[in-house]
Parts: structure tokens; sequence; C-alpha cells
């Protein structure tokens, strides 16, 4: 039909001195990304100080000018792969450079936050992984707030 032949692209590659025919055929739901793997930038946010003193703290890990969106963010505590209350963002492409950016929340009791070290990780088949830790030790106090 029409509209198969539509869907189908000859391509030529010259590989030494002569020309290749390549037959791509791309069907619904196919997504091509062309560009070079950039791996993004992680930046993990602790608790505000208000939430500690509610007794569960949730921690976010920003991703920043990654490319392509299929990084997976996943995280550590003390060293340990933790999966539990965590959720990720779906990529957010940027106009101005055409990278992704995207999130991943980790909620943890009070205690666990306070005796334990957390570590975002972003992770891509075929390409090393990215991390960056977060030490309680870190983290300044906040500045208190008053209602006058």
């Amino acid at each position: 039909t029409e509209r198969a032949q539509s869907l189908q692209q000859e391509v030529f590659v010259q590989a030494l001195n002569e020309f290749v025919s390549l037959w791509c055929a791309f069907g619904g739901g196919t997504k091509l990304s062309v560009g070079c793997v950039a791996p993004p930038t992680l930046t993990v946010l602790p608790p505000s100080s208000v939430k500690v003193q509610q007794g569960k703290v949730t921690l976010v890990c920003l991703a920043n000018k990654g490319f392509p969106s299929d990084w997976t963010l996943s995280w550590k505590v003390d060293g340990s792969s933790w999966s539990s209350e965590v959720s990720q963002s779906p990529g957010l492409l940027q106009k101005d450079d055409s990278l992704y950016s995207w999130s991943s929340t980790l909620t943890l009791e009070e205690e666990q936050w306070l005796k334990n070290t957390v570590t975002c990780e972003a992770t891509k088949e075929s390409q090393p992984t990215i991390s960056t830790t977060l030490r309680r030790g870190q983290c300044t106090e906040q500045p208190e707030y008053y209602d006058i």
C-alpha cells in the first residue's frame, strides 16, 4: 500500500568506494533518537527541616542535561539498592539545548535518614553508571522561621 511504502526509506552508505543499499522500515510507536549519548549531571537535594520534624523525609535527585531520555534513576541507602517509596518522572526535553532533565524522589523514615548515606545513580545500557552521594553530615541546618 501507499502508506506502507511511505514508511520505508532507502539509505545509501558508502563503504570502500561502493554503495550498499539498506532498507529500514519503521512501524507505529518507533522512536529514533539521533545524537551523542550525554550522561546527566546529578544533584541530590536534602529534605526540608519541616519534613524531618514530621517523621518522614523526602530526598530528590535531579538529573540534568542527559541524552537520550532513557537513563534510569535509582537509589542506594548505605550502599544497598533501595526501591520502596521511590518514584521517577519521565524525561523532559529542554528546548534550549535538546537535552533531557528528569527527577526521582526517595522517601525514608527519619531515623533511616539520620544514620545513613543516600546515593542516586543514573544508568543506561552500555554506559558507565553516574552517581552522587549525600551524607547527612553534609547538610547544613535549615534556618528556623517563626510567625510574628
